[in-house]
């Protein structure tokens, strides 16, 4: 164990705090509820650390703590409570004294609860787990959906000829074998196909990636991504209803291209000349559209991947609810599917790094478009894009998700909104310095940004940050 100076400091030197570490002050003492609470959340995102005697808020001041003067005794009393052994570490800080909290994974399959509520973090929260969240953990240990049998009692031929192998090699820009057995290696170490009594089972993975047709897959052609177009602003009048064919990998091009040739455009005039502008950038769709079927909840029965299409947005939804909150889908990343999106990002359709929709926020200040919306609803996540509005068009609502979402975009490239970015982002000028600090103190009022500094008093200086940071 033996937690040194250096790795406080390397802790404190941290972006953010995330799933595995927290910092409490706790001068003088701490609530053992609290401490229980925190203990079971970080248990059940994997464990991590725990650290008393250091400020929450960058730069994370060393300031020592007096709480819990026998870590041994209460290292006992927390296993009596939780009934999982938390080891409590003393380091002499030059700064003060600081307690380290070496909390456990849960076990595989486990979710550790305190009072009943099987707790996790979501930002600076502790929050109950979703059903979601609790029907996959529940789940470990036995064969995920991706490994259970799409088609069973397959020969080489019908591998084939159900999947396009061939799509398989360019995407990862590989030679194609010079003979069967190869292809078939390669797409068994894959996962995607599995040896059962002499024959091939295609799995979940293969046939979702891979199928030429996904209606020859009983149980995955209510899979396909469903493309809508209404008529108007609702949904009264339906132009176009079109289910995908394809599994996602070889598909997804053709899907993004199928999709943005029904975008909407925008006649606009630049020096005497007209030319028409789609309605939305094409990297925001092709970004969500990816995060779609890649974050899905493919447990859900009768439900697919929804691409709706108005004369004034686009929504983009999939089964199942997010493992993290919407507010912090630029700046955190949580995979609810790995192995698809491990396979997805090799094969070159998305970054498993989180910087979708960083992508998908920017694209939009950069089109001048209002900020994108993410909701989630009982059994959805919709992502949706509005068309273009200025910023008198905008309800409070509209006007408080860009200033948040410019926030955010700001700090995770290590920089500060001011009232310029954001009038920069509202393409204002200078004379709108009023409009924008109205815009930016109601987003205060609603708890999503902050100053940067609270002891700056010059409103000409200020700067802020979302509020997580």
């Amino acid at each position: 164990m033996a937690t040194t100076i250096q790795q406080i400091d390397t802790w404190r030197a941290a972006h953010s705090e995330h799933q595995r570490l927290e910092f409490k002050e706790a001068k003088t003492q701490f609530d053992n509820r609290k401490l229980y609470k925190y203990c079971v959340a970080l248990a059940n995102e994997g464990g991590g650390y725990l650290l008393l005697g250091i400020e929450d808020q960058p730069p994370r001041k060393v300031v020592g703590t007096a709480a819990f003067n026998d870590p041994v005794d209460m290292a006992a009393k927390m296993f009596q409570v939780l009934g999982f052994r938390v080891e409590i570490e003393e380091v002499q800080h030059p700064d003060g004294r600081v307690l380290v909290f070496h909390i456990p994974s849960r076990p595989r399959g486990t979710v550790y609860d305190f009072e009943g509520a099987y707790l996790m973090r979501a930002g600076e929260e502790l929050v109950p787990m979703s059903e979601d969240r609790l029907r996959v953990i529940f789940s470990e240990g036995q064969p995920d959906w991706f490994s259970q049998p799409a088609l069973t009692d397959c020969d080489d031929d019908k591998v084939v000829q159900l999947l396009d192998t061939q799509s398989y090699f360019d995407l990862l820009h590989l030679p194609y074998p010079v003979n069967r057995a190869g292809v078939l290696e390669r797409f068994e170490s894959e996962k995607l196909i599995q040896r059962q009594d002499g024959r091939w089972m295609i799995t979940n993975l293969g046939a979702i990636l891979f199928a030429k047709k996904l209606e020859q897959f009983d149980m995955l052609a209510r899979k396909a991504a469903r493309v809508i177009v209404y008529e108007g602003k609702n949904k009264l009048k339906t132009k176009l209803d079109k289910l995908g064919m394809k599994g996602y990998a070889v598909g997804y091009q053709g899907l993004v291209e199928f999709i943005y040739g029904l975008v909407p455009s925008n006649e606009v005039i630049e020096q005497a000349l007209r030319r028409e502008v789609k309605m939305f950038p094409e990297i925001a769709v092709r970004e969500l559209v990816a995060n779609a079927l890649i974050h899905q909840d493919f447990t859900q029965t009768g439900t697919s991947v929804m691409i709706e299409i108005y004369d004034d947005r686009m929504e983009i939804s999939n089964p199942g609810k997010p493992f993290i909150s919407p507010d912090r889908f630029i700046d955190e990343y949580q995979s609810r599917n790995e192995r698809l999106a491990d396979l997805m990002r090799r094969l070159g359709i998305c970054e498993e790094k989180g910087s979708g929709v960083d992508k998908v926020v920017q694209a939009a200040e950069v089109y001048q478009l209002p900020a994108p919306d993410f909701r989630v609803g009982e059994r959805r996540t919709s992502a949706l894009l509005f068309a273009h509005m200025d910023i008198e068009q905008m309800d409070r609502n509209d006007r408080i998700r860009a200033c948040y979402q410019h926030c955010c975009l700001r700090y995770v490239m290590n920089e500060k909104m001011t009232n310029q970015s954001l009038r920069e982002r509202f393409k204002l000028s200078e004379d709108k310095t009023a409009t924008v600090s109205q815009v930016i103190a109601a987003t205060m009022d609603a708890g999503k940004v902050k100053l940067a500094d609270p002891a700056q008093t010059s409103t000409r200086y200020r700067s802020y940050v979302p509020f997580w940071a």
